[in-house]
């Protein structure tokens, strides 16, 4: 796909984090009282699993007043931080060599997030990331949260793209994926390492469904027609 664009997540999707946002979002919400064994941490939790993929923030702020989100979420970056120290982040495997093969080819990369630009500036420290991708954007870089599509239309403007057709979106997240849908997108690439189903995925509007993200250098370059599962 000539002169294309690939937008492409970080967590759940190049990276592998185990249960760390889970964690760090645990105990976030207990610096407010909202501890585990209650009714209110379950549904919290339940939020925080079915909205995985829009920002942070907006998580807190779906479930806070505005002064409790900004408190939980300064929580959950710290609890983030703490966490990677002790446990570290690995890339899903492959990673790395697809985003070597996608610019190699041509395409260029823009890693995104649903986290901040401090957390997201975490992650690329502790895998020596950042010359990996052409751009990286947080929820702070879009107007509006996924799955609005500001933040792929940003990575296509940034990026000098002249058809949203050659933009293509690869996450592991409902909220990724019809972000890509808005704005667009030919291929809307979900992968099964992440938090969401493939149901989920397919019904926020996939084209087609991976293992991995490491078999997405081979969909792209076969320009494949869309597909509705390839794993």
């Amino acid at each position: 796909m000539t002169g294309a664009v690939a937008c492409i997540d970080l967590a759940g999707t190049t990276v592998a984090d185990g249960d760390i946002v889970e964690t760090a979002f645990a105990e976030a919400i207990a610096t407010l009282g909202i501890v585990s064994g209650t009714a209110a941490f379950e549904r919290a939790v339940a939020r925080f699993r079915d909205t995985r993929g829009a920002s942070d923030a907006a998580v807190f702020r779906s479930l806070f007043d505005e002064p409790r989100a900004q408190a939980a979420h300064m929580a959950f970056e710290r609890s983030y931080d703490q966490l990677v120290d002790r446990r570290g982040l690995f890339a899903v495997p492959g990673a790395a060599d697809t985003l070597k093969r996608l610019r190699s080819s041509g395409v260029r990369v823009c890693l995104l997030t649903g986290s901040g630009r401090r957390t997201q500036a975490r992650v690329l420290d502790a895998l020596d990331w950042w010359d990996r991708a052409d751009l990286t954007l947080s929820p702070e870089d879009a107007a509006r949260d996924r799955p609005c599509p500001d933040l792929v239309l940003t990575a296509a403007l940034r990026l000098g793209v002249d058809d949203v057709r050659h933009v293509i979106v690869c996450g592991a997240t409902a909220p990724a994926i019809e972000s890509g849908r808005r704005a667009g997108a030919a291929v809307l690439a979900g992968v099964l390492t992440g938090p969401h189903s493939r149901d989920d995925l397919l019904a926020a509007g996939a084209t087609h469904i991976l293992p991995t993200v490491a078999d997405l250098p081979a969909l792209v370059h076969a320009d494949a027609a869309p597909a509705r599962d390839h794993g």
